[in-house]
């Protein structure tokens, strides 16, 4: 059977790309991708699957593949939302949605995994087992589709799943792999601190907001410093701090908007406790009032080590084919909503090279000149193939 799903995935990797190309010529924002959702789901129409639409809070697509005999159930995603950017690729096949691009490889994300999923459907009698096909809406923007779709308990009876991204940083062939916890969580804050404006001839008149809000960019960063065990990770940045008005004028309300990354739940609930004691303390020691808004977006992304050794040893099989290398990758500051998954369900998430051919220094995701090398397509969908047949047993 492997070397039957391995022959089919070959022979529909222009397909794949033709797909990734579409796709990548139609992007659409978190939350609206009505247009990609169709798409995907005219692709398995006449298909003998069940597939359920509008699934969590938005376009979420599942696609159940039942095996001819009963067995493990077994979870695949790929995710299809682009960003709010103005692709200066110059690709033939560029976006033609002013303003929105797949610059993070979403497209090529969905592009395999349609491929491949009709590929197991074609073999499906042959499959111990039952496989899920989750098409994900808004992964880039906070709630985020993964955890509505957790919600939703379509996955309830998932034993295991997967999930790859695709990272210029390394050659196609390469992948990346990465036991527990592997990518940082984020959080999101904005703050406003409500003064009293006054005549910068008169300060003692007015109580200004700017050197409170000064001294609370100041005081979060002791957070990092003095608060959190120097072995562990956090970031905490102040991304916007909107205090303009005159030179002569006691400024009245300012507004900032922060951003902050961890490797640890511990670690998370720690840096969210003192920006809350800095915040009292501010009020207090200048007499402001202050409102925060203090959201915890994604979780860190944890990797079962059982499900990640797993897939790691049915890998090897791929070396010296289309794999050149399976190695263990550093921790990531970027977060991912796949994480909601696997804190429910035991599973990994992969890394798999897409470095251009030719580029030294290629440009990261979120760039507006990312691109991918196509190649690294079928290497993902033979690389979680692999997966699928080892973790069922099949050969």
């Amino acid at each position: 059977m492997r070397a039957k799903l391995m022959q089919m995935i070959d022979q529909r990797s222009e397909e794949m790309i033709e797909i990734r190309r579409h796709l990548h010529a139609h992007p659409e924002l978190s939350f609206q991708e009505q247009a990609t959702a169709d798409y995907v789901a005219k692709f398995y129409e006449g298909k003998d699957v069940v597939v359920e639409r509008e699934v969590g809070n938005g376009h979420g697509i599942i696609v159940t593949i039942t095996g001819g005999k009963p067995g493990k159930t077994l979870g695949l995603r790929a995710d299809f939302d682009a960003l709010p950017i103005q692709e200066e690729t110059g690709l033939p096949f560029a976006s033609q949605n002013p303003g929105v691009m797949h610059a993070c490889g979403h497209d090529g994300h969905t592009a395999y995994l349609l491929i491949l999923a009709d590929c197991l459907i074609q073999l499906k009698d042959e499959l111990p087992g039952t496989i899920k096909i989750i098409h994900q809406h808004a992964e880039e923007t906070a709630p985020g589709g993964a955890k509505s779709i957790v919600e939703s308990g379509l996955l309830d009876n998932v034993d295991t799943i997967y999930g790859i991204h695709l990272f210029p940083f390394f050659n196609a062939g390469e992948i990346g792999y990465r036991s527990g916890f592997a990518m940082a969580g984020r959080s999101y804050f904005k703050l406003g601190i409500q003064g009293t404006g006054g005549h910068g001839s008169s300060p003692h008149m007015a109580n200004d907001a700017i050197v409170a809000a000064s001294y609370f960019v100041t005081a979060i960063q002791t957070i990092v410093s003095r608060r959190l065990n120097p072995f562990d990770t956090g970031v905490v940045t102040i991304g916007s701090f909107d205090g303009k008005g005159s030179s002569n004028v006691i400024k009245d309300y300012v507004e900032l908007e922060g951003d902050v990354r961890y490797m640890t739940s511990a670690t998370r609930e720690l840096i969210n406790k003192e920006i809350r004691r800095i915040v009292a303390g501010l009020e207090a020691m200048y007499g402001i009032t202050a409102s925060l808004t203090y959201t915890d977006d994604y979780p860190p992304l944890h990797n079962d080590p059982e499900a990640t050794s797993d897939a790691v040893n049915y890998l090897q099989k791929g070396l010296g084919d289309y794999l050149t290398a399976v190695s263990e990758a550093e921790m990531l500051s970027g977060s991912e909503d796949f994480a909601y998954y696997l804190e429910k369900i035991p599973g990994t998430f992969l890394y798999v090279g897409a470095k251009p051919k030719g580029v030294e220094k290629p440009y990261f995701n979120h760039h507006p000149k990312f691109d991918i090398d196509e190649d690294s397509l079928p290497v993902a969908a033979k690389s979680i193939a692999e997966i699928v047949l080892g973790y069922y047993g099949l050969d």
